[in-house]
């Protein structure tokens, strides 16, 4: 794979400012376009030791507008990093739609490094670079441009590169140890790194590899293939299933239509009830559990993840309250979910629950929460049909990430009877302080009931797993469903420690 990028090209210096010129216009333009277009950009740089990698960041720093340009720099994980998944640490860095992000370093060091050193097997390498693969599918399908380039040298190049880069006092510093170590293992990169690329080249995020023997055609090679790809992406020669820049969030499709059938939530008893007694001797049993079980998760540094989904008035709030009663409040973090901020629908939908997943040996409770794709998205056509109908699978891998890092993750849908939130609707309407509970939105969801009955069975089937469960919670008695999901809470905390 890498013989064409072995040729000794190099680039006379006239040839190199004439193209330069015409470049650097070409990009600021295209920068500007993209602007308002609202393409997020990603571009990653990766490739050989001494092969330029920096110097090439430095190059599109120059060249572009620095308003619109933002470069993340991967190195070792921080002690908050290596709290979270491995991802959290990119998420949070992705650009926002109409910026250009460049990844010095990324998701894709670690697995080649960890291949290298034979910290993997052939089976978790491979599957590492499935996962590669499905993020940036993921992202490219929601309308980011992704661009990576490739640095490579031979061998020999590298080396004659890292022994002029130790003999200069200006340059001294960028060799290190572990360069020289990497040197001697060059074959075992070079079978990884082929690899890597092999298994995530596609139509949707490409690579491109670039002789890197030359500074002045690394530069140029670099740059031209940006600004190619950005004028590809320009003049719309995009995969078809990319999404235009439109903001799906905000632009209503035609509302799903509701569909007559037999659904899981029909299984659900909504005939449980407590009784006040029975309720008030179990929950100081089951909080004061919750609280020896939390404060040991912290100790043990395993983390929770709580979802709450459920009608309007079905008492998330009230199961949330008596949850967080039993907690430390140094240990948890409730984050309550409405409709996207402007920075928010700038970014993919799940990068805004990836910002708030918590550190070692905390709790995180979503009141709502990424759901909302296949419910509220849905139904009231703020996503489009293919777009609701990759989350699944979407949301499958996000919470699968979460569960192999070992964070403990519980779903709640606290269900109850349309006549009962009838009921419910009319008390908050006629009691003073509960008037601020009930909204106009509120009563226009319930007109969209069966709708909403069709997406939540498409959602629970389609996303309960073993590791990432549904719970189903008959909330007609508040108290009975309260207990439901301190007990439930309990019994996978429990198990996980």
């Amino acid at each position: 794979m890498f013989e064409a990028a072995e040729l000794g090209r190099k680039l006379a210096k006239p040839e190199y400012e004439t193209r330069l010129a015409s470049l650097r216009s070409g990009l600021l333009e295209s920068q500007r376009e993209i602007r308002k277009a609202q393409v997020p950009v990603i571009v990653v740089i990766a490739g050989a030791d001494g092969a330029g990698k920096g110097e090439t960041v430095n190059r599109l720093h120059e060249w572009l507008d620095p308003r619109g340009l933002e470069t993340s720099v991967f190195g070792p994980p921080s002690d908050e990093e290596r709290e979270r998944p491995p991802y959290w640490r990119f998420w949070r860095t992705l650009p926002a739609r109409g910026r250009i992000g460049v990844f010095f370093g990324s998701w894709y060091t670690d697995p080649i490094i960890h291949r290298v050193y034979k910290k993997s097997s052939p089976a978790e390498f491979e599957a590492e670079l499935a996962n590669i693969a499905f993020f940036e599918q993921m992202l490219a399908r929601d309308g980011a441009l992704i661009i990576k380039f490739w640095l490579h040298l031979a061998k020999k190049d590298q080396k004659k590169r890292l022994t002029e880069l130790s003999k200069s006092a200006k340059t001294r510093w960028r060799v290190l140890s572990i360069d020289w170590k990497h040197l001697k293992m060059y074959d075992r990169f070079v079978r990884a790194s082929e690899e890597a690329l092999r298994e995530t080249d596609s139509a949707e995020a490409p690579w491109t590899i670039v002789e890197a023997l030359d500074d002045r055609f690394r530069e140029i090679t670099v740059g031209e293939g940006l600004l190619e790809a950005l004028k590809r992406r320009l003049a719309g020669a995009a995969t078809p299933a990319t999404p235009k820049a439109a903001d799906t969030t905000t632009t209503r499709q035609p509302k799903a239509k509701p569909e007559a059938r037999l659904t899981v939530l029909d299984r659900v008893d909504l005939g449980r009830t407590l009784t006040a007694a029975e309720y008030d001797k179990k929950l100081p049993k089951l909080q004061a559990k919750v609280a020896r079980l939390v404060r040991a998760a912290w100790e043990k540094k395993r983390s929770s993840v709580i979802v709450f989904e459920g009608w309007d008035a079905a008492g998330k709030g009230g199961a949330i309250r008596r949850l967080t009663e039993a907690m430390d409040a140094r240990l948890y973090r409730v984050i309550p979910i409405a409709a996207p901020s402007d920075e928010e629908r700038a970014h993919h939908y799940l990068w805004r629950f990836w910002r708030h997943i918590p550190r070692a040996g905390q709790v995180t409770l979503y009141d709502r929460s990424w759901y909302g794709r296949l419910l509220v998205e849905r139904v009231e056509g703020f996503a489009r049909e293919d777009e609701w109908g990759r989350a699944h699978l979407e949301i499958n891998d996000f919470e699968q990430q979460l569960t192999d890092y070992g964070i403990v993750l519980s779903k709640f849908w606290l269900h109850l009877g349309k006549e009962e939130q009838l009921g419910r609707f009319q008390d908050r309407q006629q009691t003073a302080y509960k008037q601020h509970k009930i909204t106009e939105e509120d009563w226009r969801n319930r007109e969209q009931w069966d709708a909403y009955l069709t997406a939540v069975h498409d959602a629970v089937v389609r996303t309960s797993t073993p590791d990432a469960p549904w719970t189903l919670v008959a909330a007609n008695d508040k108290k009975a469903a309260r207990i439901e999901i301190l007990e439930t809470f309990c019994r996978r905390l429990e198990k996980a420690l």
